[in-house]
C-alpha cells in the first residue's frame, strides 16, 4: 500500500526549512522554492507568507479551500493532514481545525485533532 500523501502547513516561499515542511521535504519528496499544492508525495497548505509573516486565517482558509478541493477530485489518494498552521504560524487547533469541516473521507485527520 502506498504512504497518504502527506499534508503540511508551508510557506509561499516554499522554503521547507523547519517542522512538518522539513521532514516533507526529506522524505516525502516537497520542492524547495513550491509553497502550494502536490509535490511529490506531499501536499503544501500555506500558513505564511513569501517573507515568513503568518497569514491571516482567512487567507489560509482560501488555500484549506483549495486543498478540499484538490481532494475531492482525487478520491484515488489518501490525504495525511498534519496540524497546519499550530506550528511556525502559531495558531490553535480551534482556529484552523474548522476550516476542514466537511472534509472528505479520503482526507486523515491529525490525531491531535478530533
Amino acid at each position: 500500500m502506498n504512504d497518504p500523501v502527506f499534508v503540511f502547513g508551508s510557506n509561499l516561499a516554499g522554503r521547507h526549512g523547519k517542522g512538518a515542511a522539513l521532514w516533507a521535504h526529506q522524505h516525502r519528496g516537497a520542492i524547495y522554492g513550491q509553497g502550494i499544492g502536490l509535490q511529490g508525495n506531499s501536499y503544501a497548505i500555506p500558513s505564511k507568507d513569501a517573507q515568513l509573516g503568518t497569514l491571516s486565517l482567512a487567507q489560509i482558509e482560501q488555500y484549506v479551500g483549495e486543498f478540499l478541493a484538490f481532494a475531492r477530485s482525487r478520491p484515488n489518494l489518501t490525504f495525511q493532514l498534519t496540524p497546519i498552521g499550530c506550528g511556525l504560524a502559531g495558531y490553535r487547533r480551534e482556529d484552523i481545525e474548522p476550516m476542514f469541516a466537511g472534509a472528505p473521507s479520503n482526507v486523515l485527520w491529525p490525531p491531535e485533532w478530533r
